[in-house]
């Protein structure tokens, strides 16, 4: 065997010190991640509390600066992750590598494995927008802006559904898978610990260890944070229209029709307070437990579209915008629209960052959070059979949920059995519009209460999901210690950052925050993937020369990546 071929299938590197305090506050705990991390996001709630205006205003404009600045680059790099899954799915070499060693089994069954994904991933954003996405784009998209089709009417059905399934569907899903590939790949076949970091070993080595490793880090915990706040904004609005409909008192809602500040401060500490409790107990039980119980809910409320729904019209919906989707995606997938001085290239350039752009930048802020709480409950399985899961399986749920419960209310206005009222209020409300619309009052009222609940489950599950993914970066990839001090510390800086953010300008100051923090991560995302890549191939290439690839993580081995 020559030099040249011992060096490329040299060990893997199994060995990635991340040093912890020993004892003290921070015992078991990185102080150079958690320490800057606990003071941007202080300094960011101090900011927004202290100079409202201020920070409205600089917000806003760095809003403006980095939609348009970086929009090419969304558009692109999620592209490239969805064409990259494929590709590892499809590979008979990469799709057959376990995220593990061969004697490895899934911890989880397949249906909780399931449920913990698109609660953590999903469940929030799905209530809130399975009406509203479709309702929005039924009034406007770019085929409605380019003079194809007519608003409010029924030649709009076709593009406002490929548009909805494309901001929740196969593209956005790979995201999180490549994330959680590249961390779970290296830390369950090379025993490296459990962070993003480990991610980048294939690229960058024992250099991680350092301040490399730290920034790596710090960005995932902020992009985190921002992350899973615009998923509680979204929560907080929804839960409190909920309650005001199910007759808790008008004093929930401001005069134009958003969550007052009492109610504010009553759900978060509802939620806050809740998700605490759960993520203090871990991801073997209360998260568990809160993701099964979230999931059968969910079936309850979908068999009820099911049944009082209009079923025929969203099986058709659904087919139909299934195929239309999947004949788009190569090209929506990668094309860029910039203004051109016209007023339709302008308003299609405007359309594509207010909605798909402003979508990757959420998905991929919530992809060190959603990445790593996969990666944690993925041991076991195969590069295929994970990116299937993760990629496929999901985003037909959302498909089959936009299609049945949007549909329902997209016919419901196309009919004018919604008498306006549904279109007609704030997103937040449009669920809860659509039930009180299809159904009569007794049941509207004891469905509004399950969505309630509903909404509840999957904000505890997706907030104490993201506390125990700070945690576990914090300290170095140990999930072992919960650090119960810390896990308070992050449930009341999240309440903290989604109220303080809510107040300056409601949930357009908190999707703006989370903007600028999934900016960084957008290019730790991009070296993961490129790290996942070279890991696999390198493997292939051991596994070629009958080296074994899958080393216990107590074993040493060469830095070689």
């Amino acid at each position: 065997m020559t030099d040249e071929t011992s060096a490329r299938i040299a060990p893997p590197l199994t060995d990635l010190p991340i040093a912890v305090s020993e004892r003290g506050f921070y015992s078991g705990f990185s102080k150079h991640v958690t320490i800057p991390s606990k003071i941007i996001i202080s300094l960011l709630i101090v900011w927004a509390i202290a100079f409202p205006v201020n920070a409205g205003e600089v917000l806003g404009i760095a809003n403006t600066t980095i939609i348009r600045l970086f929009s090419g680059w969304y558009v692109w790099l999620v592209g490239g992750f969805l064409v990259l899954s494929i590709i590892l799915a499809a590979l008979p070499a990469s799709g057959k590598l376990r995220l593990g060693r061969a004697g490895d089994v899934p911890e989880f069954s397949r249906f909780s494995w399931f449920a913990m994904m698109f609660g953590a991933g999903l469940g929030i954003g799905m209530l809130t927008y399975s009406t509203g996405e479709p309702l929005s784009h039924l009034q406007n998209n770019p085929v409605i802006i380019a003079g194809e089709a007519t608003a409010l009417t029924e030649n709009a059905v076709r593009s406002a559904y490929v548009y909805s399934f494309l901001h929740w569907g196969f593209s956005a899903w790979a995201i999180y898978a490549l994330v959680g590939l590249a961390i779970g790949y290296v830390a369950y076949r090379r025993g490296l610990p459990l962070t993003i970091r480990s991610g980048l070993a294939p690229l960058l080595g024992h250099r991680l260890s350092g301040m490399s490793g730290h920034a790596v880090d710090i960005v995932a915990v902020v992009a985190t944070i921002l992350g899973i706040s615009v998923t509680l904004g979204l929560g907080v609005e929804q839960f409190v229209q909920g309650l005001n409909r199910i007759g808790m008192g008008d004093w929930l809602l401001a005069k134009d029709n958003s969550a007052s500040i009492p109610a504010i401060v009553l759900a978060l500490m509802i939620i806050v307070g809740a998700s605490t409790l759960s993520a203090l107990s871990g991801v073997g039980k209360g998260i568990k437990w809160l993701s099964n119980l979230n999931l059968v809910l969910s079936f309850i409320l979908f068999a009820a579209f099911l049944i009082a729904g209009s079923a025929l019209f969203s099986l058709e919906i659904f087919a139909r915008g299934l195929l239309d989707y999947v004949t788009a995606l190569p090209a929506l997938s990668f094309i860029t629209n910039a203004p051109d001085g016209t007023t339709i290239g302008d308003g299609i350039a405007q359309w594509q960052l207010d909605w798909t752009v402003f979508y990757w930048a959420w998905w991929i802020a919530f992809a060190p959070f959603v990445g790593m709480f996969i990666a944690r409950v993925s041991k076991g399985r195969t590069v295929r059979e994970y990116i299937l899961g993760v990629v496929i399986a999901p985003a037909l749920m959302c498909f089959v949920w936009l299609s049945l419960v949007g549909g329902t209310a997209v016919e419901l206005v196309l009919s004018g059995a919604g008498e306006g009222n549904i279109v007609g209020t704030v997103l937040s409300d449009q669920l809860y519009a659509t039930i009180a619309a299809l159904m009569d009052s007794g049941l509207a009222y004891a469905f509004s209460v399950l969505v309630v609940l509903l909404l509840l489950t999957y904000v505890i599950t997706s907030a104490d999901s993201a506390i125990l993914v700070v945690n576990t970066i914090n300290a170095g990839g140990n999930d072992s210690d919960h650090g119960r001090r810390h896990i308070m510390f992050w449930g009341v800086a999240i309440a903290l950052v989604v109220g303080s953010l809510l107040l300056v300008g409601g949930l357009d100051a908190i999707r703006t925050a989370m903007i600028i923090g999934a900016l960084p991560f957008s290019f730790v995302s991009a070296l993961l993937a490129v790290a996942v890549v070279k890991a696999i191939w390198r493997d292939t290439i051991r596994l070629r020369h009958g080296i074994e690839c899958t080393v216990p993580p107590e074993a040493k081995a060469d830095p070689a990546s």
